[in-house]
């Protein structure tokens, strides 16, 4: 099948921001309305969006529910939102104001009985986001370093019914240097569950890179070099949909 694209639009203070390497100091603003973003990229093909809620995933509650409420209201095609979703209530909360599906980060570490309970609860709803730095993973915001291998956690929720993984290499985030396709394929070939690639895409040559990889990839998300014209959104839509999961 055809990899996803999903174009990210990760939101700070209300605005439509991409950070480098994860660093809430480190921001470039894009544009001041996240809403009018989503309608730009709907518009120019997209079928799923990628909602990070920045403020939410350091505070640890959502932050920018305005924002991705107006997200929501906008576009017609699924979104998936992360950032400070880390109980029952909130999941509940965005899957009841039409978000495709919810992405667990620090609960994964901090709370796995939750992902699970959320899995079994909403199938096919709830994904993992797994943020490595050095091959460990990050949590709060990527302030806070645990010390667990990404793909050990990542087999921790083998049959726990997630949706998929998100699997970010925070040190390419935003760096415009290219994928950590090894560390990437690492993980789609060690679990069974669909995994989606993050951080450091900027080229076209970077999705083919992902596509031939040799490992069962889900999807790709591309931030910074759809906001800086590296990467032309109909260009990537085409070559994505002309990959196929081995």
């Amino acid at each position: 099948m055809p990899m996803i694209l999903y174009p990210a639009i990760d939101i700070k203070d209300g605005r439509c921001v991409r950070l480098l390497r994860g660093a809430m100091d480190r921001v470039t603003v894009y544009a001041d309305d996240p809403a009018e973003q989503a309608r730009r990229f709907r518009a120019e093909g997209c079928e799923w969006l990628h909602l990070v809620d920045l403020n939410g995933a350091v505070s640890g509650y959502p932050a920018n529910g305005d924002a991705i409420g107006a997200v929501l209201a906008t576009v017609t095609c699924p979104v998936q939102v992360g950032g400070g979703i880390r109980d029952m209530a909130t999941v509940k909360h965005w899957l009841d104001r039409g978000v495709a599906r919810v992405i667990l980060g620090t609960a994964a570490v901090e709370d796995p009985d939750f992902v699970g309970e959320a899995a079994a609860s909403f199938p096919g709803r709830v994904a993992v986001g797994i943020d490595a730095r050095d091959g460990r993973v990050a949590t709060r915001g990527w302030l806070e370093d645990t010390g667990i291998p990404a793909v050990e956690l990542a087999l921790r929720f083998e049959n726990a019914g997630v949706a998929a993984i998100i699997y970010t290499d925070i040190d390419r985030d935003g760096a415009m240097q290219g994928p950590n396709v090894e560390a990437t394929a690492l993980m789609a070939d060690t679990v069974g569950i669909p995994v989606i690639a993050s951080g450091g895409i900027s080229s076209l040559a970077d999705l083919s890179a992902l596509g031939s990889c040799g490992a069962p990839l889900d999807g790709a998300i591309v931030g910074r070099a759809l906001y800086s014209g590296a990467i032309d959104l109909a260009e990537a839509l085409a070559v994505a949909r002309a990959m196929g999961a081995p």
